[in-house]
């Protein structure tokens, strides 16, 4: 995850990253307008139940409502696991193939926390405040420090001293809050799926309190700026997004599970054992990650049919 995330090179920066101007969803609107432009129809609030599959070909799909759409190609930008084990027919699957999406990592340890404030965060030690917070900000002091919030997720429990990576966009675009206020998001490291002895609705605004206890250390005055506040724990990330087990990238990028091995070995050219039906999403080579590139290379896969 470390070297995805800080592979390229862009105005002599080692990290390549940014922000969208007027917000991310800027962004899916300007694809949308792109795609309609040339014809295509969009439908929203439409959530997929079935992939349609007829002598082991995807024909269509079946929506929440009942109704049917018919379709030469399929292509699910869902992730690997919910394509396979819920939206498509088990019977058509090769049962080691099967098993070999069962077997994908895809253990979500990460939770969202959006906050509304009131002003910027003061940070200790930090003479150019407003320049130098337009970045990524991140919390994660030592090598020890990162072992024990891992330690945390790996025994069941979320860390209460957790990694943090820390954005303010609306320092680079002022639109996206009311004159002189900000809003900041906030990832924060080691938040496990399963949690051990209790239940992540339970331990929802813990896990937001802890985050903005670790802020407030290296920022005093920070919880009394706090206007508004949204935590997502990684069952959220599953319920709001599909999202197996809440895992961001569909499947964790480990060393067996990148490349050809992406999704599974076998199967890395986005090409699925159902016919007519592909695969476009994080799950896929290269991974996940707002770059666009596994529509791409699916695309392109599929225009060669």
């Amino acid at each position: 995850m470390f070297l995805h995330h800080q592979i390229g090179e862009a105005n002599g920066a080692f990290r390549t990253a940014g922000f969208v101007r007027g917000g991310i969803g800027n962004l899916a609107q300007a694809l949308a307008r792109a795609g309609q432009q040339r014809g295509v129809e969009i439908k929203t609030g439409a959530d997929v139940v079935r992939v349609i599959t007829k002598s082991g070909v995807a024909t269509g799909i079946v929506l929440q409502n009942g109704d049917e759409i018919s379709a030469d190609v399929v292509i699910s930008n869902a992730d690997v696991k919910r394509t396979f084990l819920k939206l498509v027919e088990p019977t058509y699957l090769d049962p080691l193939f099967l098993l070999q999406v069962k077997n994908i990592r895809a253990r979500g340890t990460v939770a969202r926390v959006n906050l509304a404030l009131d002003r910027l965060p003061n940070f200790k030690g930090l003479e150019d405040g407003a320049a130098a917070l337009g970045g990524v900000i991140q919390i994660g002091p030592t090598l020890e420090y990162l072992e024990r919030a891992a330690d945390d997720a790996k025994y069941g429990r979320f860390s209460h001293r957790p990694f943090l990576e820390i954005t303010i966009p609306s320092v680079a675009e002022p639109s996206l809050a009311p004159a002189g206020k900000h809003v900041m998001s906030i990832w924060m490291q080691s938040a496990p799926y399963h949690l051990r002895a209790s239940t992540w609705d339970q331990q929802r605004d813990p896990l937001g309190d802890a985050v903005i206890n670790t802020v407030e250390d290296y920022a005093p005055g920070f919880k009394n700026s706090i206007l508004h506040r949204h935590v997502a724990s990684p069952l959220d990330l599953e319920r709001t997004f599909n999202l197996t087990e809440g895992h961001l990238y569909h499947a964790e990028l480990a060393l067996d599970q990148i490349f050809f091995m992406r999704p599974v070995p076998g199967w890395s050219r986005y090409h699925t054992p159902i016919g007519n039906l592909y695969l476009c999403g994080s799950g896929t080579h290269p991974g996940g990650g707002i770059t666009g590139l596994s529509g791409y290379y699916a695309a392109k896969e599929i225009l060669k049919t």
